[in-house]
């Protein structure tokens, strides 16, 4: 048996898994383009069929990953540009990990499971384009690679709202534009100047790994440029106060693509904090946590509050990613391990519990034409087994013990508990409102006596419960035993937190042990001490 499982793990070393990863739905978009629009059922089977493929290879890249090594797997590394030092560098590790099985996995379902309402040909092709991107985006190691792929998924974003959304879907569209390529100017001003201050002696490089070992930067440009880095990544997370794209994207989006935008797009943003904000710059993030903690922890309260507040079901679930994002960053720029990674399962997390609230909020408006909360009463009545479904989604959402989010919420405050204790003491009192503004919501959508057309709502039907089904499936799983996906991301945020250490003045507290999950023994500490 071990000699199968090394033999496997041979093989998919040597296959380029990751560029296919990449390269896949690339290609599935391309024979999506050229096939004839007569046949619109044979154009989401293919869809279907390529993104599936992607999938599939996502999953498999989890069975092989080593959940001890904490550095970067299954690398590849060819020239691009040698001239300027740019390669195609792509690599995993486990804080990207599951962001690349999310990827995989929620794109066939959304393209399988949910109706565009309009021409499927180039909703299918820019969907399979948005993949890809996604993909580029988590697995690039090379920092002109991850800006090409950073901003190709705003086009296809760009047009699946445009061209599928709501009655305001232009002016959402060209505002979520126009705010993410603002951020996206600077970064790239900041990329040019990182590379020509910070490539090693041996040349001009844009390799990810040589400029955070390379030569040191001066404080100042040092923090300068993580600014410009971190605007960047603040819009796209969204924080407050540059958030107000977001509630108009996710109002006006399709539901594939609100789907899309909560569980993997907004994670493009976090996901460049921890892979170029604290691996890039360690001094500045130690510099600048206090202010973006306060910021993420802003964002909680403030996004639970207009949550509140809201009249539109989708907004209200669009303003609660304002709360749960900011979730994220405090337990990113909390600087624990903890902390960190509580972030990154609650970027999963994330995509799941609101993923599937927008798909249900998604097929409301299909039955009922409607998502004011004011006109809507009633429906547990008519429909209890879409009732029962939105309250799993509901709860995972809140964080309730046994669902997905109550894990990732509890490490984020355990962890930021250690550096950041007031932050976190306010923070918790987000966890108090979500349970407010959702439980409010259900309340007086789905209790109280029903209208006539309350009482006439379709129950869920058995393809739509399907679709819901691997939701469901993970939120319980997640809950209950989330440990194979901690104990794969655990060495790398660790290593990363070492780093942190390694190149700033910070110390992480001396009261929480490391203790790696391979490690059995209860006195197996990092020698310095650690924090999870």
């Amino acid at each position: 048996m071990t000699m199968l499982a090394t033999e496997a793990a041979s093989q998919a070393a040597s296959f380029p898994i990751l560029t296919a990863l990449i390269v896949l739905p690339f290609v599935g978009a391309i024979v999506v383009a050229m096939l004839p629009g007569r046949r619109p059922e044979l154009i989401r089977q293919i869809g279907v069929l390529f993104s599936g493929g992607v999938a599939g290879l996502a999953v498999y890249l989890a069975t092989q990953f080593d959940s001890h090594d904490g550095g970067f797997q299954f690398e590849q590394v060819n020239s691009w540009i040698p001239d300027l030092g740019i390669a195609w560098h792509v690599g995993v590790d486990g804080i990207s990990l599951w962001l690349v099985v999310l990827t995989g996995v929620i794109f066939p379902l959304v393209l399988a499971g949910i109706d565009p309402h309009g021409d499927p040909k180039p909703y299918t092709a820019w969907m399979l384009v948005l993949q890809a991107g996604s993909m580029g985006a988590f697995l690039a190691l090379d920092v002109f690679m991850f800006f090409v792929f950073f901003e190709i998924v705003l086009v296809p974003m760009y047009m699946l709202i445009s061209g599928w959304g709501y009655s305001e879907r232009k002016y959402a569209a060209t505002k979520f534009f126009l705010y993410t390529m603002f951020g996206s100017a600077l970064m790239l001003v900041a990329i040019l100047a990182l590379v020509s201050l910070g490539s090693p002696e041996t040349g001009l490089t844009f390799d990810l790994q040589a400029l955070a070992e390379g030569q040191e930067l001066a404080t100042n440009t040092a923090r300068w440029l993580f600014l410009a880095f971190a605007l960047a990544f603040a819009i796209k997370v969204p924080m407050v106060p540059i958030h107000t794209w977001l509630p108009d994207a996710h109002t006006q989006a399709p539901t594939g693509g609100s789907v899309i935008l909560a569980a993997v797009m907004l994670k493009l943003g976090t996901y460049g904090f921890l892979r170029f904000g604290l691996y890039l710059f360690p001094e500045a993030t130690v510099y600048f946590a206090p202010l973006l903690v306060t910021l993420g922890v802003i964002g909680i309260i403030y996004g639970a509050v207009v949550a509140t507040m809201q009249h539109d079901l989708k907004r209200l679930v669009a303003y609660s990613s304002v709360a749960h994002m900011g979730f994220i960053v405090l337990g990113t720029f909390a600087l624990t391990t903890q902390g960190i990674s509580g972030g990154v399962l609650q970027m999963v997390n994330h995509g799941i519990s609101t993923g599937a609230l927008f798909i249900l909020v998604g097929m409301l408006y299909e039955r009922r034409k409607t998502r004011e909360i004011s006109e809507l009463s009633g429906l547990q009545q008519a429909a209890p087994i879409f009732a029962g479904v939105f309250t799993v989604a509901m709860l995972s959402s809140i964080g309730l013990p046994g669902l997905n989010g109550f894990a990732g919420e509890f490490l984020i405050l355990l962890g930021s508990w250690e550096t950041r204790r007031w932050w976190t003491v306010v923070a918790a009192v987000g966890v108090i409102l979500a349970a407010l503004y959702l439980l409010w919501a259900y309340q007086r959508v789905f209790h109280g006596e029903p209208t006539d057309a309350d009482a006439d709502t379709p129950e869920m039907r058995l393809a739509e419960f399907g679709l819901l089904a691997p939701f469901l499936a993970a939120m319980v799983f997640l809950g209950v035993y989330p440990a194979p996906v901690l104990e794969r991301i655990e060495p790398s945020v660790d290593r990363l937190v070492s780093h942190v250490e390694s190149h700033s003045d910070y110390l992480r507290p001396v009261d929480a042990p490391v203790v790696l999950p391979h490690e059995h023994s209860d006195d197996s500490h990092d020698e310095g001490g650690g924090d999870h």
